[in-house]
């Protein structure tokens, strides 16, 4: 499997491709942000791992650009900066994960394989529950054939339950799939994005379907 990484602190991206190469994987370098875009538009990478501080083109920048022109390799995004709207800002660029320098080398692992494991399941399938569908790769996302943006985040949480739709998924498990296993951070997270899915997946269209299930988690049943 190919992984390209994207950062320009040259010990950093060795240390990462030299890691990453004993675990198997195929490592191709780029220190510049504007190179970065280039190889990622021309060759296909299992993932991408992008620094966000970068010469050239930033890394926000470069995962908009990918997104916009239909490129949809999994991104996880590398920053020194901590604080959820840095990580808010990189979701909404279109990256799929967020990990914050300085970080563990076997959690980075972890996440590329969480990433690489969703983008096989996911790709080139359409889920539909009652009259809502959503291309989990592209997160085209439609009620009623009204189009429903979704950021990064909101759009992986909104696969998970569209996937196991009508069964009680456990929060536990929205955040180990969605958060992933090395999450740390306030388990409320999950209530959170479960508001921003209702405020955009039920309320414009009078309905009810992302129910919650007291002391257990959720559940999306369909509309009529």
């Amino acid at each position: 499997m190919r992984v390209l990484v994207i950062e320009d602190e040259v010990r950093l991206a060795e240390a990462v491709a030299d890691g990453l190469r004993t675990e198997g994987f195929d490592v191709e370098i780029v220190h510049d942000g504007l190179i970065g875009l280039d190889r990622a538009r021309a060759e296909e990478y299992a993932a991408i791992v992008l620094d966000i501080l970068l010469p050239g083109l930033n890394g926000y920048r470069v995962c908009r650009t990918l997104r916009e022109e239909g490129v949809m390799t999994p991104i996880l995004m590398l920053t020194a900066k901590d604080g959820e709207y840095d990580e808010a800002e990189a979701l909404d660029t279109g990256a799929d994960d967020f990990l914050s320098k300085p970080f563990s080398f076997v959690v980075l692992v972890a996440r590329l394989r969480a990433l690489m494991r969703r983008g096989r399941t996911t790709r080139a399938r359409t889920l539909r529950v009652g009259t809502l569908e959503l291309d989990p790769v592209s997160r085209a996302c439609t009620r009623r054939a009204i189009e429903i943006g979704l950021t990064a985040r909101e759009a992986a949480l909104l696969t998970v339950l569209m996937d196991r739709s009508d069964a009680v998924v456990d929060k536990r498990e929205l955040l180990e799939e969605v958060w992933g296993p090395e999450f740390t951070g306030d388990p409320n997270i999950v209530e959170v994005y479960v508001g921003y899915l209702r405020r955009k997946i039920d309320q414009p269209f009078e309905t009810s379907t992302l129910l919650t299930v007291r002391g257990v988690g959720y559940r999306l049943i369909g509309d009529a």
